[in-house]
C-alpha cells in the first residue's frame, strides 16, 4: 500500500482552489472529512483563471479540455452527475492544423473519419500507417494509465509490474519522434501527432514514447469544450464541493504554515486568521510552494530543469474568419530547429509554431454580439533564458501580430479591441517557478516515480497536488493529482 499521512485527518485545509485542488476537496468531502479551502484569487481555477474585459470573457490559462471523464468522477465522489454542472461541447474538428506549404489537415477522434481525411488529404498508406498508430497509442494508454499515472508510486520497484515489461515491449521508453515516424512517413502528420510533448515541456526528439499518451487523450479520446468557456470547469467543481459542505474563503493568501514536531497544526492568512487542521494539501507550484510556506527548497527542487514557457495574447475583436475551428495550430516550416532554439539555444522561436484558439466560434456568449475572441499562444523559452520581458514584452506583442497577419489573419491587428497580454515574467508573478506554466520538464528523470513525490519530504501530514508533483502536467494529470493527494489522506477512494 502506497504510505499515507500519519494522525488525525479530520479537517484538512487546502491552499489553492487550482484544479487539484478542488479536485482534492471533493474527495476529502466525500470521504466524510472536514474540508477548508483557502484561494488568494477572488474565484477558484488557479491556472485555469478567468478575465472579463469589456463583454468579453477570457479564459487565462488551459485551452484545451480532454478526458472529461476525470472531472465526472471527481463530482460523482459526492454523489454529484457531470450533466448537472457542465455542459461539454465536443469540438469536430479536434484541431484544424495549417502548414507553411498552404495545406491543412482536420484532426477528428473518429479513427475512421481521420483515416478518410489522411487518404483524402495525404495518401491512403498513410491512412493506413495512422491506424496502425493508433492501436499503439491506444495500447500504450491501457499499460501506462493504471500502472504510471493513476497511482501513487512511492518507489521505482513500485514499477516493475507486468504493464512494464509490455510498455518496454511496446518501445514506450525509446525516443517519441523515431517512434511515431514509424508508424507516420508524412511531416505533416508527424507534427500533429507529435507537438503535444511540448506541453510535458520536452521536444518530441526528446521525449519518451510514453507520451504519445497525451496525443491518445486528446486526438484519439476527444476534445470538449465546456459551455461557459474553460473556466465553467473550477466553478462546476467549486460549486459541487460548496453544496456538499467544503468551506471556501476567497480573496484570502496563506502567507505561513504552523508547525510543530514535523507536522503542520494550523494554516495562517494575510487577514490575520489562524486556521487549525490535521492535514494541509498545497495546490501551489510545488517549487514555490516549498520556499513560501516550507521554509526554502530542498536540494532534490532546486535541480529541476523546467518546462518552456509561452506567452498569450487574449483579444476581443470585431474580426471574424470563416477558415478557423475552434482550435487552429499553425505549425512554421521549421521543426526540429524550433525545439533547439526553445530548450537549447533558449531563444525565441525564428519561424514560430502557434496556437489560436476562438472560443466565440461555440459559445458566442463570450463575447458581445457580432464580436469574436481569440486565445493566442506562442511557445517561448523560460526565465531561464537571457531575455528582458520588460523590454521585450511590446516588441514581441507586435510580432505576433505581423507572424498571424503572415498566416492568414488578414487585418488582425486593426480588429483588436481588448487584449492582455502574458509573458513569463507575467506567469512568475502569478507564482509559477521560472514563468513556467507547463511546470518542470517530463524529462526521463522527472516523469512519473522520478517526479517530486506528493508527500513533503520531512513532515508527517502536508501533501502536494498540482502539475510540479506526480503524475505531472495537464488538466487531465492535474485532476488525477488532486485524488492521488486524497488518496494519501484518507487510501483509495472510490
Amino acid at each position: 500500500m502506497p504510505a499515507k499521512v500519519k494522525g488525525a485527518t479530520d479537517h484538512v485545509v487546502v491552499v489553492g482552489a487550482g484544479l487539484a485542488g478542488l479536485s482534492a476537496a471533493l474527495r476529502l468531502a466525500g470521504a466524510g472529512r472536514k474540508v477548508t479551502v483557502v484561494e488568494r484569487e477572488s474565484v477558484p481555477g488557479g491556472r485555469n483563471g478567468l478575465l472579463n474585459k469589456s463583454g468579453f470573457a477570457f479564459d487565462t490559462g488551459p485551452s484545451v479540455l480532454t478526458m472529461p471523464d476525470l472531472i465526472a468522477d471527481a463530482l460523482a465522489c459526492v454523489g454529484e452527475d457531470l450533466k448537472d454542472w457542465l455542459d461539454l461541447i465536443p469540438l469536430k474538428p479536434l484541431y484544424r492544423a495549417f502548414y507553411h506549404d498552404g495545406s491543412q489537415l482536420d484532426v477528428h477522434a473518429d479513427t475512421n473519419q481521420m483515416q478518410e481525411e489522411i487518404a483524402k488529404s495525404i495518401s491512403p498508406a498513410e491512412a493506413v500507417g495512422y491506424g496502425k498508430y493508433v492501436d499503439f497509442v491506444t495500447k500504450l494508454y491501457k499499460y501506462e494509465m493504471n500502472d504510471f499515472i493513476d497511482r501513487n508510486i512511492d518507489s521505482p520497484l513500485n514499477l516493475l509490474t507486468p504493464n512494464l515489461a509490455r510498455l518496454i515491449a511496446l518501445g514506450g521508453f525509446r525516443r517519441l519522434a523515431p517512434k511515431v515516424n514509424q508508424f507516420l512517413k508524412d511531416p505533416r502528420t508527424q507534427k500533429v501527432y507529435s507537438f503535444q510533448a511540448m506541453y510535458a515541456g520536452v521536444s518530441p526528439q526528446q521525449a519518451l514514447a510514453i507520451y504519445a499518451v497525451i496525443a491518445y487523450m486528446d486526438s484519439v479520446n476527444g476534445v470538449f469544450f465546456p459551455k461557459g468557456g474553460m473556466h465553467a470547469v473550477p466553478r462546476a467543481l467549486a460549486g459541487a464541493a460548496e453544496k456538499h459542505g467544503v468551506v471556501f474563503k476567497y480573496n484570502t493568501t496563506v502567507t505561513s504554515l504552523e508547525r510543530s514536531n514535523g507536522r503542520a497544526t494550523a494554516v495562517i492568512t494575510d487577514d490575520g486568521q489562524r486556521i487549525p487542521c490535521d492535514v494541509v494539501v498545497l495546490n501551489p507550484d510545488l517549487p514555490v510552494a516549498w520556499q513560501d510556506l516550507l521554509g526554502g527548497q530542498p536540494r532534490s527542487i532546486k535541480r529541476l530543469k523546467y518546462s518552456p514557457s509561452c506567452v498569450t495574447l487574449l483579444v476581443g475583436s470585431n474580426k471574424s474568419y470563416d477558415h478557423l475551428a475552434h482550435h487552429n495550430i499553425h505549425f512554421g516550416k521549421s521543426w526540429d530547429g524550433v525545439f533547439d532554439e526553445l530548450i537549447k539555444k533558449k531563444t525565441l522561436m525564428s519561424d514560430p509554431s502557434i496556437l489560436v484558439t476562438v472560443p466565440s466560434k461555440d459559445d458566442p456568449d463570450l463575447a458581445p454580439a457580432g464580436k469574436s475572441s481569440y486565445y493566442v499562444l506562442f511557445p517561448t523559452p523560460n526565465l531561464s533564458a537571457n531575455i528582458d520581458w520588460k523590454v521585450t514584452a511590446p516588441k514581441y506583442r507586435d510580432e505576433m501580430i505581423r507572424a498571424l497577419e503572415a498566416r492568414g489573419y488578414a487585418g488582425f491587428g486593426a480588429g483588436i479591441e481588448v487584449e492582455q497580454l502574458t509573458t513569463p515574467l507575467d506567469w512568475q508573478n502569478q507564482g509559477m517557478e521560472q514563468g513556467a506554466p507547463f511546470a518542470s520538464a517530463h524529462t526521463f528523470f522527472q516523469t512519473g516515480p522520478f517526479r517530486p513525490r506528493n508527500l513533503a519530504k520531512g513532515y508527517e501530514n502536508i501533501v502536494f497536488a498540482g502539475s510540479g508533483t506526480q503524475p505531472g502536467v495537464g488538466v487531465p494529470m492535474v485532476l488525477i493529482s488532486g485524488r492521488l493527494a486524497a488518496e494519501r489522506i484518507v487510501g483509495p477512494v472510490k
